[in-house]
Protein backbone atom coordinates (compact mmCIF):
# COMPACT_ATOMS: atom_id res chain seq x y z
CA UNK A 1 0.00 0.00 0.00
CA UNK A 2 1.70 3.77 -0.72
CA UNK A 3 0.67 6.64 0.89
CA UNK A 4 -0.28 9.91 -0.90
CA UNK A 5 1.30 13.28 0.20
CA UNK A 6 -1.58 16.31 0.82
CA UNK A 7 -0.06 18.84 2.79
CA UNK A 8 2.33 20.00 5.23
CA UNK A 9 0.01 19.26 8.00
CA UNK A 10 0.51 22.52 10.23
CA UNK A 11 -2.78 23.89 9.19
CA UNK A 12 -5.86 21.87 8.61
CA UNK A 13 -9.40 23.39 6.98
CA UNK A 14 -11.81 22.64 9.32
CA UNK A 15 -15.53 23.00 9.18
CA UNK A 16 -17.41 24.45 11.89
CA UNK A 17 -20.55 22.97 12.78
CA UNK A 18 -21.28 24.38 16.01
CA UNK A 19 -24.09 27.17 16.11
CA UNK A 20 -21.21 29.55 16.89
CA UNK A 21 -18.72 32.09 14.96
CA UNK A 22 -15.24 30.79 15.85
CA UNK A 23 -13.39 34.08 15.99
CA UNK A 24 -9.37 34.06 15.24
CA UNK A 25 -7.15 32.88 17.94
CA UNK A 26 -10.27 30.65 19.51
CA UNK A 27 -8.68 27.48 20.96
CA UNK A 28 -10.57 24.70 18.53
CA UNK A 29 -11.15 20.90 20.27
CA UNK A 30 -11.08 18.60 18.12
CA UNK A 31 -11.68 15.49 19.53
CA UNK A 32 -8.60 14.40 21.83
CA UNK A 33 -6.78 17.34 20.45
CA UNK A 34 -6.44 21.15 20.09
CA UNK A 35 -5.75 23.10 17.16
CA UNK A 36 -5.58 27.23 17.28
CA UNK A 37 -8.03 28.98 14.25
CA UNK A 38 -6.19 30.93 11.63
CA UNK A 39 -8.97 33.44 11.01
CA UNK A 40 -12.41 33.62 11.69
CA UNK A 41 -14.87 31.00 10.76
CA UNK A 42 -18.52 31.52 10.46
CA UNK A 43 -20.83 28.62 10.75
CA UNK A 44 -21.06 25.98 8.39
CA UNK A 45 -18.10 27.48 6.78
CA UNK A 46 -14.82 25.98 6.38
CA UNK A 47 -11.61 27.85 7.42
CA UNK A 48 -8.14 27.10 8.89
CA UNK A 49 -6.96 25.80 11.87
CA UNK A 50 -3.09 25.51 13.65
CA UNK A 51 -2.61 21.73 14.40
CA UNK A 52 1.17 22.72 14.92
CA UNK A 53 3.25 25.43 16.51
CA UNK A 54 3.85 26.78 20.15
CA UNK A 55 1.26 29.10 21.07
CA UNK A 56 0.71 31.02 24.17
CA UNK A 57 -2.62 29.44 26.01
CA UNK A 58 -4.74 30.28 29.05
CA UNK A 59 -3.88 28.36 32.02
CA UNK A 60 -4.34 27.01 35.39
CA UNK A 61 -3.23 29.53 38.11
CA UNK A 62 -2.77 26.93 40.88
CA UNK A 63 -0.05 24.47 39.11
CA UNK A 64 3.44 25.32 38.22
CA UNK A 65 4.48 23.70 34.85
CA UNK A 66 7.80 22.30 33.76
CA UNK A 67 9.23 22.66 30.02
CA UNK A 68 8.77 18.99 28.76
CA UNK A 69 5.52 18.21 30.22
CA UNK A 70 2.17 17.43 28.84
CA UNK A 71 -0.51 19.52 28.95
CA UNK A 72 -4.29 18.76 28.62
CA UNK A 73 -7.14 21.52 27.70
CA UNK A 74 -9.71 22.16 30.32
CA UNK A 75 -12.55 24.06 31.31
CA UNK A 76 -10.91 26.99 28.75
CA UNK A 77 -7.41 26.23 30.27
CA UNK A 78 -4.57 24.22 29.95
CA UNK A 79 -4.13 22.56 33.00
CA UNK A 80 -1.79 19.70 34.38
CA UNK A 81 -4.29 16.82 34.93
CA UNK A 82 -4.60 14.37 32.46
CA UNK A 83 -7.38 14.26 30.36
CA UNK A 84 -9.61 13.14 27.19
CA UNK A 85 -7.76 16.51 25.42
CA UNK A 86 -4.36 16.57 24.57
CA UNK A 87 -3.19 20.54 24.36
CA UNK A 88 0.37 19.55 24.00
CA UNK A 89 3.53 20.24 26.23
CA UNK A 90 5.38 22.65 27.98
CA UNK A 91 8.59 24.95 26.31
CA UNK A 92 9.02 27.19 28.83
CA UNK A 93 8.24 26.73 32.74
CA UNK A 94 5.35 28.18 34.31
CA UNK A 95 5.04 29.67 37.82
CA UNK A 96 2.04 28.45 39.89
CA UNK A 97 0.35 32.22 40.10
CA UNK A 98 0.95 32.30 35.79
CA UNK A 99 -2.43 32.24 34.18
CA UNK A 100 -0.31 32.03 30.83
CA UNK A 101 1.77 28.54 29.20
CA UNK A 102 3.73 28.45 26.11
CA UNK A 103 2.42 25.18 24.56
CA UNK A 104 3.68 23.02 21.51
CA UNK A 105 0.41 21.86 20.15
CA UNK A 106 0.09 18.79 17.53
Amino acid sequence: MKATYIQRGETIDFKNNTNAVITANDIVVLTNRIGVAATEIQVGAVGTVHVSGVFALPADNTTAFTVGQNVYYGTDKVVATSGDVVAGFVIEPKATADTVAKVKIG
